[in-house]
């Protein structure tokens, strides 16, 4: 049923984008209600879609509140459009693909309680097909290396670990997943909220670099688990997928970047994101990859000069000169060159 009505401030909301994923929907939303109703309220907030979503939740979910958006406004401005119409202290931004477990919430609202200096946590993320590994998109927290490449604890590029307890210590980290990111709402309205000019992908990252500039701190939660499908709408491959990942991560970076290192970050990344098409097109022989990659340096070419004022904003809020979370060396010179393939190893 539709409360858009209801504006009564609560301590913890999930709330869960969703856009023609009504399989997701009934497969994954009864674990979210079984072991979070007690602790939160769980909001679905629909992307304009075109299957069967919302008589699903009509029928089969009276009890979730739902938020009809009039198109669908991507990831980053989806959960802006639902939030602002969302009051809480904290905010779950949960994808329709995880599967929660009992007293997942407990450790996550228990942290953020006695850290007033952190603005966003995540949980532990395991895979749904492979259940003992991590999962690919969040693993145990993420970080960044010199030139922007996200890794996490457990991922490497392709190389996903085995959870054997050997990221189970709480540590703080540049970014939380957007699968299952729990912020401060606070937070999240004051360092300007997800770009929904990003559409989808890094937007996540980006969010949570400008908070750490800004002197607050993102945690990884290992006490809580949750699964994740994983690969959504625009599954690993995709020509789009890659297109929205180079267009933003380059976006990230000039915005994000501090200025002494502006310059030289973006030669590099130049010489390598170009390198990336030839091993698209030469070694794996796909053509739409590595005109997606093209075409993804072009568009953030094009509308650069859009985020210029974003970048002095951001650069005038910054409050930290250097960020830990933020790796000094090259991921790939040490993944493919020195063959260190689990984060442990770094």
């Amino acid at each position: 049923m539709s409360e858009t009505e209801n504006t009564k401030p609560i301590k913890v909301a999930i709330v869960i984008l969703n856009w023609n994923g009504a399989s997701m929907l009934r497969q994954y939303l009864p674990t979210v209600l079984k072991y979070s109703r007690q602790q939160a309220e769980v909001i679905v907030a629909d992307n304009a879609s075109t299957d069967d979503s919302l008589q699903l939740l009509r029928e089969e979910f009276p009890q979730v509140r739902v938020l009809v958006l009039d198109k669908n406004w991507g990831f980053a401005e989806g959960y802006n459009k639902a939030l602002r119409q969302v009051e809480a202290e904290y905010y779950v931004l949960l994808n329709s693909d995880i599967e929660v477990t009992e007293g997942w919430l407990t450790p996550l609202i228990a942290y953020m309680d006695a850290h007033a200096d952190v603005a966003a946590c995540q949980p532990k993320l395991r895979s749904m097909a492979h259940k003992e590994a991590f999962e690919y998109a969040g693993a145990c927290g993420g970080f960044i290396d010199r030139y922007g490449y996200p890794f996490c604890r457990g991922r490497l590029f392709d190389t996903v670990e085995t959870d054997n307890g050997q990221y189970d210590a709480p540590c703080d980290v540049l970014w939380a997943t957007g699968a299952c990111l729990f912020i401060r709402s606070a937070d999240y309205w004051a360092c300007g909220a997800l770009d929904g000019r990003l559409f989808a992908h890094n937007e996540e990252i980006d969010l949570c670099w400008r908070l750490r500039l800004m002197g607050r701190r993102v945690v990884c939660l290992p006490q809580s688990m949750v699964y994740h499908v994983g690969g959504g709408t625009l599954p690993k491959g995709n020509p789009m997928k890659t297109f929205l990942n180079f267009r933003n991560n380059l976006t990230m970076l000039y915005k994000n970047l501090p200025d002494d290192e502006l310059k030289h970050v973006m030669r590099v990344r130049w010489w390598l994101d170009y390198v990336a098409s030839m091993k698209m097109l030469l070694l794996e022989r796909n053509w739409a990859e590595c005109k997606a990659v093209w075409k993804a340096r072009k568009a953030f070419k094009n509308w650069r000069a859009d985020f210029a004022a974003d970048r002095q904003k951001i650069q005038n809020a910054r409050l930290l000169t250097s960020i830990p979370e933020r790796k000094p060396y090259a991921i790939l010179w040490q993944y493919y060159v020195r063959q260190k393939k689990n984060f442990s190893q770094l």
